[in-house]
């Protein structure tokens, strides 16, 4: 079976076409970043335009690659939350135009899901049971995922994610957008003991998350450098990026402990565009190491949104029956809970 995923929740066009025999055939992303850099953050009616440009173009560039005619692909998905309502309606009326027009069925993929079975699509797989960490610009939640199609959440932010925590305490320090990678670039430079942050709700039990006193504390870190002599320099940001990045990371890493020690997992799934932090995948391995379990990440061009999880993901509902209708059905919140059973 061969299945054409669209991906537009967000700020990047993603597309690619997944093969039941062969995995991904082609697949291609564009990002919107520097169209959204010049406002520090996604401007979502500029996101829903862009995806409007690029979209049908990217699609024929991965039909070509791929060598594939329409009549070759079983269905057309598409993500349909959760995200922004406009950017999703895009992709949405796309795969449904298409699927009509290609005489296929069409349905939707939850975003979360993707993100989620895209280890699945590296050797060796992990196999159901495990514990998921979903890490994003837009989320941040654990997951107990006894099979595909059955989530049970364990805990998630209360707040802000952690990608977004650090896209905010990146615009605090003046490195621009998107903050993640350049906070995680100016970690490596940092001091490490000179400064230590907290780690939000890590001193009692549970497995939910905050990290918005971690922008006030690095607030007032950074103002108290900038009433020192001399003022705030270089080396001052470079360190409050390491305790940041750390604080994070340590965060992340107890509540992981926690939540293999509850459920009783061996192995634990990262996914989502922080799972591309190499502090927290060193952090992470000895975590599983002292644990004797194993971690599982999606290859580094599928960490952040992309369409091989989408057809991936949407490959499994077909799998499973789904059959889809042309009704267009976007959310712009979706728990992954209420997909319990579908697959």
């Amino acid at each position: 079976m061969r299945v054409l995923g669209i991906e537009t929740s967000c700020d990047e066009t993603g597309i690619a076409i997944y093969d039941s025999a062969a995995g991904i055939l082609a697949d291609a992303l564009y990002s919107q970043v520097e169209l959204h850099a010049e406002y520090g953050g996604v401007v979502p009616e500029l996101a829903s335009r862009d995806h409007v440009r690029k979209v049908i173009p990217l699609i024929k560039e991965v039909m070509a690659r791929a060598q594939c005619q329409p009549g070759d692909l079983d269905a057309v998905v598409y993500t349909a939350g959760p995200g922004l309502v406009g950017a999703l309606m895009v992709g949405a009326a796309v795969a449904k135009s298409l699927a009509y027009a290609w005489g296929v069925p069409s349905f939707p993929v939850h975003h979360m899901e993707g993100h989620l079975l895209a280890p699945l699509l590296e050797d060796p797989a992990p196999q159901a049971p495990f514990v998921a960490l979903l890490v994003s610009g837009g989320h941040t939640m654990l997951v107990n995922v006894k099979a595909i199609g059955e989530y049970a959440i364990l805990g998630e932010s209360l707040d802000d994610a952690a990608g977004e925590a650090f896209d905010k305490t990146a615009k605090m320090l003046g490195l621009g957008y998107p903050g993640g990678p350049r906070l995680a670039a100016r970690a490596e430079q940092g001091k490490p003991q000179r400064f230590r942050f907290p780690r939000p709700m890590t001193d009692r039990p549970g497995l939910e998350f905050s990290f918005s006193g971690l922008k006030t504390f690095c607030l007032n870190t950074r103002d108290e450098c900038a009433r020192a002599p001399g003022g705030l320099g270089e080396q001052d940001i470079n360190d409050i990026c390491w305790a940041f990045q750390d604080a994070v990371v340590e965060t992340l890493a107890i509540k992981c402990r926690r939540a293999l020690q509850q459920t009783g997992a061996k192995r634990l799934v990262v996914a989502g565009g922080v799972s591309a932090n190499l502090h927290l995948r060193a952090r992470l391995q000895e975590v599983v190491a002292k644990l004797k379990a194993e971690v599982f990440y999606p290859q580094l061009k599928y960490c952040t949104d992309n369409g091989a999880m989408i057809a991936f993901a949407g490959y499994q509902r077909l799998l499973a029956g789904e059959a889809g209708n042309l009704a267009v059905q976007v959310r712009a919140r979706w728990s992954l809970t209420e997909l319990k059973g579908q697959v």
